[in-house]
């Protein structure tokens, strides 16, 4: 059960008595301040101090620059050296940091802070590098509310914790279901139809999105890469006396290409095929896009059998027949598992976006989606740089107030950088038509004679080639305020659709059971890629996650409806030492559902790795006679079915 913990201050005063003293002591004090900032930074109210095992003081303040302060500057994290020095501001204009509270020092050194304007916690490195914050998403559980109305209806801050156990057991769990899918193939090994029933586990009670994400978002990427459009697909929901289940990274997407892709290696080892050539001879052809999917997605582009290619090569799967024989003679199976995926960015395709041109020099842009660590305020800033010329150090990204921005799609569904920067685009679109319009009489020539190259605006017979930044100024001086907000909402004119290859290479020791993850590899088309860096960031976290739920995770109750793995001790997510390198490849085909050639990356990672890894250690226990095995591929589980036996507690 989760608790409500109701915390009750008490401010309390010094009595006075009736007789003051006639005078005050004087107390001798040096007037000059041990801790020395810049001449543009000054403590404001000041919430929390830390020290770290170096001696340096981390001071974390509420407005602590001059004059009126809003976003991204309301709350700011200092660093000082041992002898008072001003080190660094860390966090700058990190949005999430918008009301201080705390800041604390663990024994690495690492830095947390507490937030009081959004209930975040945030943590850095000693460095103060940014690492993200934690807490729960996407449900509106009933505590939130309950809560609201607990400090409303008494005038004071409640709290509401709940300790690991009692969320194990009351925040939703996901994907718990059994699946039964047959094939129809012609002569040629071409799939002429495909059937799944579904039965999927509630839980105790509806949760918000539970039954729809087993029927609707799993029919979203039903038939995957394939041409095939004849299918079936039924979903039958039970309630149980477990936790109630929802989105879990993917929500459907990842089910449904589980099935699809295990049905894949099947198929070809009852064909006497080999998986790979399988795929080629039933992949949706270039020549054939825009395709209409059996359940009605419209795939905008695809060029399946170059990614299937490019990652044959990078996986060099030419080399695992030599791989495996070098591990049979340890005594050790080695399986190679393939999953080629596609999936489809999900929500509210509408966003908005507002630019506003500050006094000091920077911009703000305010956006409607949530960053919980991914790194989109990097992206968007470097984005609106491109658009605009402007420096991307002197855009300062806001989000997660609805005191500024009162409508937003927030983030889920892979679908934030995509819409954002649609929405980003449009605001330049009218932002540059505003200048240009304020130009043609500060220039003398007409509108239709100025340009903007995303740099300057130009034009023929004058020598004025303003940035944007020029130009927000000079209407600045001109009074002209309306020329230094601008905001515009757009929707996307598709969805795109994230597809990719992903490889893994898994090795058993048959004595203990004990599955090791040895190789992965992954060839993605994500589109257009604003960077790089973030998109093979996002792929790593969400294959950890399909690692995990493979070869780990496992959620365990009794008969009588008691949950056994209620810990982290219990319930084993995957750590370092558990995952492999993961190779990160990119093979872009530009979507034309959206301006930019996008596609979703977010939850790419999870939806291709359940596949691939179930796939690999099906592979390795092929030979051993096992012609069935499902995860999560603990090791008493590959035990037993390696020994023939039955398995207990399952």
């Amino acid at each position: 059960m989760r608790r409500l913990i109701v915390v009750m201050l008490v401010l309390l005063g010094v009595g006075l008595s009736a007789q003051q003293p006639s005078s005050v002591p004087e107390i001798p004090f040096d007037a000059e301040a041990p801790l020395k900032l810049p001449p543009d930074l000054y403590f404001g109210e000041v919430a929390g101090v830390a020290v770290n095992s170096r001696g340096h003081v981390f001071v974390y303040t509420r407005t602590g620059s001059a004059g009126h302060v809003v976003g991204p500057r309301a709350a700011q994290l200092f660093e000082f050296g041992p002898d008072g020095s001003f080190i660094r501001e860390i966090g700058k204009n990190l949005y999430a940091m918008a009301w201080a509270h705390s800041v604390r020092i663990d024994a690495d050194d690492n830095i947390w802070i507490v937030n009081g304007k959004n209930s975040r916690i945030q943590k850095f490195t000693r460095d103060g590098q940014y690492l993200g914050g934690f807490g729960m998403k996407a449900a509106a559980y009933p505590e939130y509310f309950s809560v609201a109305q607990a400090a409303r209806a008494l005038g004071r801050p409640v709290r509401w914790m709940s300790d690991r156990t009692e969320a194990m057991l009351s925040d939703n769990g996901g994907r718990d279901l059994t699946s039964l899918a047959e094939f129809a193939f012609d002569e040629n090994n071409k799939i002429t139809a495909y059937r799944v029933r579904t039965k999927c586990n509630l839980g105790a009670y509806n949760s918000q999105f539970g039954q729809p994400i087993q029927a609707l978002l799993f029919s979203k990427v039903l038939m995957g890469v394939y041409d095939v459009q004849t299918t079936w697909l039924q979903v039958e929901g039970y309630y149980t006396n477990t936790v109630q289940t929802d989105a879990y990274r993917g929500a459907g997407r990842p089910e449904a290409i589980y099935v699809l892709e295990r049905l894949m290696d099947r198929a070809a080892r009852e064909l006497g095929i080999d998986p790979w050539e399988l795929r080629r001879i039933n992949f949706i052809k270039p020549e054939q896009f825009p395709y209409t999917s059996a359940t009605g997605e419209h795939y905008d582009v695809g060029e399946f059998n170059r990614l299937l290619t490019r990652v044959a090569v990078e996986a060099d799967h030419d080399g695992f027949a030599a791989r495996k024989s070098a591990d049979a003679a340890k005594g050790l199976l080695r399986g190679q598992g393939l999953c080629y995926y596609i999936e489809s960015i999900l929500g509210d395709p509408a966003e908005g976006a507002k630019v506003e041109f500050n006094e000091d020099g920077t911009v703000f842009i305010y956006v409607g989606t949530q960053s919980n660590g991914q790194g989109h305020e990097t992206v968007y800033a470097q984005f609106l740089s491109d658009q605009t010329g402007i420096p991307a150090e002197l855009i300062h990204v806001i989000q997660g107030d609805s005191d500024l921005i009162k409508q937003g799609g927030g983030t889920g569904g892979s679908r934030s950088v995509t819409t954002q920067s649609t929405a980003t685009l449009a605001t330049v679109a009218k932002m540059t038509e505003a200048f240009t319009a304020f130009l043609s009489d500060e220039m003398g020539v007409p509108a239709a004679q100025i340009s903007f190259d995303d740099e300057r605006f130009r034009a023929d017979g004058s020598n004025m080639t303003p940035t944007m930044l020029e130009v927000a100024e000079m209407a600045r001086q001109k009074g002209r305020d309306d020329l230094l907000v601008h905001h515009e909402r757009a929707t996307l004119p598709g969805r795109s659709y994230p597809n990719g290859a992903h490889v893994s290479e898994v090795v058993i020791d048959p004595e203990t059971g004990v599955v090791t993850v040895d190789r992965y590899t992954v060839v993605d088309d994500f589109g257009n890629l604003i960077n790089p860096m973030l998109a093979e960031g996002q792929v790593h976290g969400g294959v950890v996650q399909g690692i995990g739920q493979a070869i780990q995770e496992h959620v365990v109750y009794d008969e009588d409806g008691q949950l056994l793995t209620a810990s982290f001790m219990d319930y084993a997510i995957p750590r370092a030492a558990d995952v492999p390198f993961v190779s990160f490849n990119s093979e872009p085909v530009p979507s034309t559902a959206n301006l930019m050639g996008m596609k979703g990356c977010g939850e790419a990672g999870t939806v291709g790795a359940l596949a691939a890894v179930s796939n690999a250690v099906q592979d390795a226990l092929w030979e051993r006679g096992v012609r069935q095995a499902d995860m999560p591929f603990t090791p008493h589980k590959v035990w037993a079915l390696l020994n023939d036996s039955a398995i207990a507690a399952e």
